[in-house]
């Protein structure tokens, strides 16, 4: 894709994006039929039953089935890191993906215990790499947005589909169950951002203290993103202009993974804080890629909440994390299998000889 122009990248992005088709109905109504035939009253197994459905209806069969998982996580560096908004330096980011190639980071902890894969790659970061990640950098790391947009748009157009890329390789790989991941000191900032402009909230209601940093710290990153908004004055009816402008590499990365998942009929996990940040990027390109989405967890960055809300998204664990990585999607890969588990193990009331409602 490095090859095409811009408007080569946006013609084929309306093709990716017009290619998604709604979720299957008729496979929904039979796994609810299903569902109300097991030995329990009805519903009250809550959002695992409508994790069944949901699968059904996007595999668009009554008996949907998990293969293979992975992890797609998505690494990039931030120049607004220079407005001191983190609490750590941008080394720690090549760091963290060495970490993460040898297996001890908490994804690959949280990931091995799910039986899934952990694919990550550089679409961003500001140092060089080595090693057993997907070198697929469009930039070293965004530009400072208070001065002027992070990215050209053709960079932001590269970078979506750096992530629509990597997933479709994992799907043609037989991964049928995706999850986002991020990593990149200072990512939080265009998170959040991202989610102001996307959800007209007021910066203040949605900037958390990311790496940790302090009340002196908080004020100042509020008053970069603020001033980057008023810098760029972003269209917040336009993803891609909002994305190019405030965004980031890795964010536009995880936007395209979920709109190509969408597009190939496989559901996809959305991590945190950052990773929901990409998923109003993918569902103001993209609206019909948000019935893919499954929510994992509620961080703690204050901000998240307001993204899930703007999505209609109810993520099924609160867990107090704001790590990031893909470790929250990591988990609940586990309660995607046990919606299936109980869709198939479970006996019918017929099965089990048990009585069912008195009408």
């Amino acid at each position: 894709m490095k090859n095409l122009t811009e408007d080569q990248l946006y013609a084929q992005l309306q093709v990716l994006v017009n290619s998604i088709s709604d979720l299957d109905e008729e496979a929904m109504t039979q796994i609810q039929v299903r569902l109300d035939s097991l030995t329990k009253p009805q519903g009250s197994l809550g959002q695992l039953e409508h994790l069944a459905k949901q699968l059904g209806g996007i595999q668009r069969t009554a008996q949907p089935q998990i293969l293979k998982k992975t992890v797609l996580l998505m690494a990039g560096d931030h120049g607004v890191v220079a407005e001191g908004v983190s609490a750590f330096p941008q080394e720690v980011t090549p760091q963290m993906v060495y970490n993460i190639i040898n297996g001890g980071a908490a994804i690959n902890v949280l990931a091995r215990l799910a039986q899934a894969d952990v694919v990550c790659t550089d679409v961003g970061v500001a140092f060089p790499l080595e090693g057993n990640c997907l070198h697929k950098r469009v930039a070293d790391g965004t530009r400072n947005m208070t001065k002027g947009p992070a990215m050209t748009r053709l960079e932001a157009l590269q970078a979506l589909f750096v992530g629509a890329e990597v997933a479709q390789e994992k799907i043609q790989e037989g991964y049928n169950l995706l999850a986002t991941g991020d990593l990149g000191i200072g990512n939080t900032t265009p998170s959040s951002a991202i989610v102001a402009l996307l959800t007209d909230s007021p910066v203040k209601s949605v900037v958390g203290r990311g790496t940790g940093i302090d009340d002196e710290g908080l004020i100042r990153k509020r008053q970069v993103i603020e001033k980057a908004i008023a810098v760029n004055r972003p269209d917040v009816t336009d993803g891609l202009d909002v994305l190019r402008k405030v965004g980031g590499l890795e964010i536009a990365a995880i936007a395209g993974s979920i709109i190509q998942a969408a597009a190939s009929h496989v559901p996809v996990v959305i991590d945190g804080f950052i990773s929901t940040a990409g998923a109003l990027i993918a569902a103001k390109l993209a609206p019909k890629s948000l019935d893919y989405m499954i929510p994992s967890h509620g961080s703690v960055e204050i901000g998240h909440r307001k993204a899930l809300a703007a999505l209609q998204l109810d993520p099924v664990l609160n867990l107090n994390m704001r790590l990031g990585e893909g470790t929250g999607a990591a988990l609940t890969f586990q309660l995607v299998e046990a919606a299936l588990h109980i869709l198939y193990e479970m006996a019918t009331f017929g099965d089990a000889g048990v009585s069912e409602k008195s009408n």
